[in-house]
């Protein structure tokens, strides 16, 4: 059953997760403290949208089990159509945020969708573990929960020999068992969110696989016992307005490492547990990443529509539309945007249905979105930059305004055709996307969103189908002229 946006904030109100920002345990409500009350809130609209009568059968369906309306999110696509719903429901919700929210709920809700459905290869070992994964989705589903999750393991030495000592226990491992469940002592990265969402999906980590202690899947309240949620820096304070940071202070995200101190998993949040040929079929069997990267490239193709929308607000405010190397600017965000909407096209046009009667979009195409974005995303910003020139330095704040200088500010910060205060708002908003540590953040989020550019660049070589391009070649040079 869908949930509100108050039910939402109570509820993580309610959990008191540990979380540790800067430096200090977070006490009160974390809806109200100001590293997360900003993209709480912007959260919080989501779930209010999905109850509003005129958006209801966009963003929710039937539940088969209750027979009551159910979060998009949680939805199998089994057509072609259904993969249409999800999108126009994603692409919905990302337009609130302008695609700034990497980890609005429908990116993990997915992720344990497409788990769910392929069930039966979690049982291939015991079946209580792909009864636990299927449980775990319905129950999430019935209930509107909201999750993060770490993939991560700490940076503490990248070489390809490093293995760690017994001793260390740096990463998180298994490091006993009883009737209750397993215990998890170490750290993992990288929890966008961490500690405001209802539970954290724990997936296996590349680099351990040699010993079994580091094989293990399941998800966990983010208020467990032992578990802790330790945060960068925020970007916001109590000083910040949606004037001086009009983006940050709606849709920080805040990162942490997530700790786990002795944290007993209880055995029916396990789905996944020490059998690593399911960690080899993981990946490609389930359709994990794909899915996950249907949500993100919609959200990757509206962030890039605002950023156009930002370009061409620049372009009238200042009027610089008649140069020719700034339409060529504009053009090649254009030109971004139609190739990021066109591999959307293609992969959900070409989609097929997988083993376990799921449709799944086809990879190719979302690959080399993923592939072709965090290269391009760079380039939009400095666009962005470019366009805004100096303006973006020279940006009073609010209280400027609001002060006995104002009529100097609105003489001479005022655009071509618009008065100061609402240039310095548009340049203000450009700014917090291309400039700020939000903004700087946004940037670096989008460069290794999906991971390592390079070893992505290598899954797509190594994964896309090549032999009939050869084949092609050979037959001409075999052909008799």
């Amino acid at each position: 059953m869908t949930i509100s946006g108050k039910d939402f904030i109570n509820r993580i109100d309610h959990l008191k997760s540990e979380i540790w920002v800067d430096g200090q345990k977070m006490v009160g409500k974390v809806s109200e403290h100001p590293a997360f009350r900003g993209v709480m809130r912007s959260k919080a609209q989501l779930f209010d949208m999905q109850n509003d009568p005129a958006l209801r059968d966009v963003l929710t369906f039937i539940s088969p089990k209750t027979e009551k309306r159910v979060s998009f999110s949680y939805h199998q696509p089994k057509t072609k159509d259904d993969l249409l719903f999800r999108k126009k429901a994603t692409e919905l919700w990302a337009r609130t945020n302008f695609g700034l929210l990497g980890r609005s709920p429908d990116y993990l809700n997915t992720g344990l969708m497409i788990l769910a459905t392929s069930h039966k290869l979690f049982a291939a070992k015991d079946k209580k573990f792909g009864d636990h994964i299927l449980q775990n989705y319905e129950y999430a589903m019935e209930h509107d929960l909201t999750f993060t999750h770490t993939f991560i393991n700490p940076q503490v030495n990248r070489s390809i020999s490093y293995l760690e000592g017994s001793e260390e226990n740096i990463a998180a491992k298994v490091i006993g068992e009883n009737r209750e469940g397993i215990i998890i002592q170490g750290a993992r990265l990288l929890a966008t969110q961490g500690g405001i969402t209802d539970e954290i999906l724990v997936l296996p980590a590349g680099g351990n696989f040699i010993e079994e202690a580091y094989i293990y899947g399941f998800t966990v309240p983010s208020n467990a016992k032992g578990l802790k949620f330790i945060c960068r820096g925020s970007f916001v304070n109590d000083e910040d307005s949606s004037f001086n940071s009009p983006l940050g202070s709606r849709f920080e995200e805040m990162d942490s490492i997530v700790v786990f101190d002795h944290v007993l998993v209880p055995w029916e949040k396990v789905f996944l547990y020490k059998d690593l040929n399911i960690v080899h079929r993981f990946y490609s069997g389930v359709n994990f990443n794909t899915m996950l990267l249907f949500q993100s490239v919609v959200r990757m193709i509206v962030k890039t529509e605002f950023i156009l929308g930002l370009a061409e607000s620049i372009i009238k405010a200042i009027n610089i539309s008649e140069y020719q190397h700034i339409q060529d600017k504009a053009s090649e965000i254009i030109a971004a945007l139609e190739i990021m909407k066109g591999l959307h096209l293609s992969s959900r046009m070409n989609a097929e249905l997988d083993e376990w009667g799921t449709m799944i979009p086809d990879a190719k195409p979302l690959h080399a979105a993923i592939h072709y974005y965090p290269r391009v995303y760079p380039r939009l910003v400095e666009i962005l930059q470019l366009l805004g020139g100096s303006g973006l330095i020279l940006l009073p704040t609010e209280k400027s305004f609001e002060s006995p200088i104002r009529k100097y500010i609105d003489t001479y910060l005022q655009g071509s055709n618009s008065a100061a205060e609402d240039r310095v708002m548009l340049f203000r908003l450009v700014w917090d996307l291309c400039m700020s540590a939000f903004g700087t953040r946004q940037t670096h989020y989008e460069r290794f969103f999906f991971g390592d550019p390079v070893r992505l660049a290598m899954g797509l070589y190594n994964g896309y189908p090549k032999n009939e391009y050869t084949n092609r070649v050979e037959e001409l040079l075999k052909e008799d002229v």
